[in-house]
């Protein structure tokens, strides 16, 4: 296989990413590590957390000692349990953790309705397996086989979309840190080495998903992961994170911070059920995470950047939550078209940047 031009990847693994700040903390690291690990607990959480003295940029915003919980339980024998709602980035932090750890993000099982034993444990090349019998060399590890074998993280994503005999079978390879292999005879197994553990992510509210049996939860130690509820740090992080997006792509889309402030407001609002002066609002459906705000704004600019003159304006942000806002469900049309007849309506009245934003998303949604 031939090397991948970073520079024209979509969306490149953090290792890569963050090549230049995982070799500064190398060098810098003084601390103990745990066996298998790459960096000491310290040296992953600044990773994680940014230190401006080496040079290391912030990855997660949130919760701080959240990351410390999550450091201390991977360094034992419990799996990781990331839980919330979508969009708070749990996969993020997920794959920061594994990145920081063993300094492998791949190692990953996506769980999903149709995911199988086989995904969680091994796998045969049947054309191997039909002209040789059962070898090693017919054996096809899965990432979890693979992290157990290396003495590294696996990462297991959206572990509760996974029927609940699949997600079950975790539970030995938790308690018991091996994976058998009957086919090669008796006795065949692998053994973890150390390093290994598992970090699991699941979705609190979404649908198609399944309870986790009460042995299986035993088995982590469990982590919320919250929305970000300061108005400037998620404005901060959805400006900054649609820089770097637009920065890649070789963009300069003017965007006002005023504007990014409408939308992380909007969205806080109705995430919380609840405005700043404290009139009540119905929940939506639909998500309305950090990580759909980026979306929204991402969309903005794209669209000023080719259809308009480069300025993000508040007819295109309205258009962009459209596809946010209003999905599949009849209610949240309604609970939407609500907020903004009278919320932002009112609200226009005193500011004109309110008045713009809320006009556009009525002539768009009339």
């Amino acid at each position: 296989m031939q090397a991948t031009d970073t520079s024209r990847v979509l969306r490149s693994s953090a290792e890569q990413r963050y090549r230049a700040e995982l070799d500064t903390l190398r060098g810098a690291d003084r601390d103990p590590r745990p066996e298998g690990w790459q960096l000491s607990p310290r040296a992953v959480r600044r990773f994680i957390l940014g230190d401006a003295q080496l040079g290391v940029s912030r990855k997660f915003y949130g919760d701080d000692p959240l990351v410390e919980r999550a450091i201390v339980t991977l360094m034992g024998n419990q799996g990781l349990m990331l839980v919330g709602e979508p969009g708070t980035a749990k996969s993020l932090l997920s794959e920061l953790l594994a990145t920081a750890i063993s300094g492998d993000s791949a190692l990953t099982i996506q769980g999903a309705a149709g995911t199988t034993e086989d995904h969680i444990r091994y796998a045969w090349n049947y054309a191997l397996l039909l002209a040789e019998g059962p070898s090693e060399r017919a054996l096809v590890p899965s990432p979890m086989y693979r992290a157990m074998v290396a003495g590294k993280l696996v990462r297991f994503e959206e572990i509760t979309r996974c029927p609940p005999e699949i997600q079950d079978t975790m539970i030995s390879l938790l308690s018991e840190k091996q994976i058998v292999v009957p086919e090669l005879g008796d006795g065949a197994c692998v053994h973890a080495r150390r390093g290994f553990n598992v970090i699991a992510t699941a979705n609190l509210r979404d649908r198609g998903v399944h309870e986790m049996s009460s042995a299986l939860k035993r088995r982590f130690n469990f982590e919320t992961v919250r929305p970000i509820r300061d108005h400037a740090f998620e404005v901060e992080l959805v400006l900054a994170q649609v820089r770097r997006e637009l920065d890649g792509a070789g963009l300069q889309a003017r965007i006002e911070r005023d504007v990014v402030g409408l939308l992380v407001t909007v969205f806080q609002e109705l995430r919380a059920g609840s405005t700043r002066e404290g009139t009540p609002l119905k929940n939506l459906d639909a998500v309305m995470s950090t990580a759909e705000a980026v979306n929204v704004l991402h969309a903005a600019a794209l669209e000023a950047s080719f259809l308009g003159n480069g300025q993000v304006t508040p007819r295109d942000m309205a258009n962009g939550l459209q596809g946010v806002l209003i999905k599949d469900s009849a209610d949240d049309v309604k609970r939407v078209q609500h907020y903004f007849d009278t919320v932002v309506r009112e609200r226009g009245r005193r500011d004109s940047a309110w008045k713009s934003f809320g006009d556009a998303a009525r002539s768009l949604w009339a």
